[in-house]
């Protein structure tokens, strides 16, 4: 399978970068997603099958806020889903490989990461990869307006939206709330979405335009105008003309 869909979880930034990046240059996924604790990373789990998660590498010292979650009970979480992904270990101690194989991992990465180590992950992977179900539905949202559950086709969502600890779901059939957040949002949803603010994310599927106005740069996003942040600008901008014809990137 050279289209898996990966899930980290690594409390340290400069750790859970570099493996995503290391992910990335394998090529062999279509989706990465990140996440920083485990509580996320259970709301993402949680979310499964729809969020078609192939791969979770997890960090064994990960801590969530409460201090009550550990990598390894992640792992054990995640093991007993009824369509558990594939289980990667990221440790700095090889102790814990005993440990991750009784959970039935498939692999463990031993910190500090190396392409050729990940490579070598990798490939074990895509070996073991199992054949998704032809007959899975496609992913719903499930969200709420007013006092009723509406499932919403992942298709027609144009962007979410983060404020006052809510969260809206801006789709084509209107503005609904939703109980995860944008990291989570993020992170389940994969290339569907991308950040372009601390409070919004968009489908880059429904952007229509992309403009500088008054030194601030917004969006186009079917009738919404959505703010990009600074220090997103470029990574916004690449993402939205890549696959794209008509001008080249200067």
């Amino acid at each position: 399978m050279t289209n898996m869909s990966a899930l980290v979880v690594e409390d340290e930034w400069p750790a859970r970068n570099f493996l995503v990046e290391l992910l990335r240059e394998t090529d062999r996924f279509a989706d990465i997603a990140a996440v920083s604790g485990a509580a996320d990373a259970i709301r993402v789990l949680d979310a499964a099958p729809a969020t078609s998660i192939d791969v979770l590498f997890a960090d064994v010292r990960l801590v969530d806020r409460a201090g009550d979650t550990s990598g390894l009970d992640l792992a054990k979480r995640a093991a007993k889903m009824a369509d558990p992904p594939a289980i990667v270990l990221a440790t700095a101690s090889p102790e814990h490989a005993l440990v991750g194989f009784d959970l039935g991992a498939v692999d463990y990465l031993l910190k500090p990461f190396s392409l050729e180590r990940v490579l070598t992950c990798v490939e074990r992977l895509a070996r073991r990869q199992r054949p998704r179900a032809s007959n899975r539905p496609p992913p719903r949202l499930v969200a709420r307006r007013e006092d009723r559950l509406h499932f919403l086709a992942i298709d027609g969502l144009l962007a979410f939206e983060a404020a006052e600890r809510l969260t809206s779901a801006h789709h084509t059939d209107g503005v609904f709330s939703v109980d995860l957040s944008l990291t989570a949002l993020s992170a389940a949803l994969g290339n569907r979405v991308l950040r372009v603010h601390r409070n919004w994310l968009v489908a880059p599927a429904h952007v229509r335009g992309l403009a500088r106005r008054d030194g601030e740069i917004r969006l186009t996003v079917g009738d919404l105008s959505v703010p990009v942040a600074r220090d997103r600008a470029r990574e916004v901008r690449q993402r939205l003309l890549a696959n794209t014809i008509g001008i080249h990137e200067a």
